[in-house]
């Protein structure tokens, strides 16, 4: 029986390729796994607006979530991210294997416009496992808000 994830693909009607990897313990990690570069590991990012109110941010692998431009494109003031154990409650998936595909919920998508036109990998609801899909093909999938959110990954 496939994971939740999988079979929203295929109920979407999604083309897709599934791409198993072993553990893996950063991005770039699971960028070389997934043989992709790090912009094109998609994280999903579980935002918490209210009480049994979220949404899902996916964002390029190396950018990050800038909270000015997502507060002020949703019109809110305050936007927080659940625990481990909220995020678990609110998407039926663990940290690290979390996609809005098959979701327990089925939550608002927004997107990073840099996304678009590009193959992307996405968590697939399991460790170890991601699925390689054609990101407006995803988009369109998920009706998801396309605007720019993210700020480039600091350095270290």
């Amino acid at each position: 029986m496939p994971s939740p994830a999988i079979a929203a693909l295929d109920a979407a009607a999604l083309p897709y390729r599934l791409v198993s990897h072993g553990a893996v313990g950063s991005l770039a990690e699971a960028a070389a796994a997934r043989g992709v570069a790090v912009a094109d590991v998609v994280k999903t990012i579980v935002v918490r607006r209210g009480a049994d109110d979220h949404l899902f941010v996916l964002t390029p692998g190396d950018r990050v979530v800038s909270w000015p431009k997502l507060r002020a494109l949703l019109g809110v003031h305050r936007l927080s991210m659940p625990d481990a154990a909220g995020a678990l409650a609110a998407t039926g998936y663990e940290r690290g294997t979390i996609t809005p595909f098959g979701a327990s919920t089925a939550w608002p998508v927004v997107a990073d416009e840099r996304l678009r036109g590009r193959t992307i990998t996405l968590g697939a609801g399991e460790r170890g496992l991601a699925v390689a899909v054609d990101a407006d093909a995803a988009i369109t999938a998920l009706d998801a808000t396309v605007a720019d959110v993210t700020d480039p990954q600091p350095t270290r």
